[in-house]
């Protein structure tokens, strides 16, 4: 009796590993960009991009764990609660109070240091801001709201 629940266990396991959620990662840049729409300073841009861009935009660098289930089922659905909050990918298409709010919701997130999601620091050490790049974003945030 053990030795089939065993089996039936471990037969799960391995279904699990084919069933594989569509990965968020988009090949060129979109149209609707913050950066193409918004002045984004080249080296605020880049602190995006290392500290944000994973879970906000329409590509994600995958890390290697995510091929194995349901550790990244667990992840794209994160990637996609955080592209639903906010997609920089897709930024110019929101409308000027949406906008607004957007950044009113970046200042506030990045003063009381809840973004980046203190997990997501834990395998990304490098996404961390420190004090000059958390001021540089919450300056940027602030003037355009």
């Amino acid at each position: 009796m053990k030795r089939k629940i065993a089996y039936a266990i471990l037969g799960a396991f391995v279904i699990m590993q084919l069933l594989r959620p569509t990965r968020n990662i988009s090949t060129e840049e979109s149209k609707a960009d913050i950066a193409l729409h918004y002045e984004v300073p080249a080296d605020l841009h880049a602190i995006l991009k290392t500290s944000c861009y994973d879970c906000h935009s329409n590509h994600t660098n995958y890390p290697w764990y995510v091929n194995f289930q349901p550790l990244g089922w667990w992840l794209q659905s994160h990637v996609n609660q955080g592209k639903d909050e906010l997609n920089f990918s897709e930024f110019g298409t929101y409308d000027q109070k949406r906008a607004r709010h957007k950044f009113e919701e970046i200042e506030e997130m990045v003063k009381e240091g809840s973004m980046p999601l203190k997990p997501y620091l834990w395998m990304h050490k490098e996404a961390q801001l420190t004090p000059a790049q958390s001021d540089e974003v919450v300056a940027w945030a602030q003037s355009l709201k």
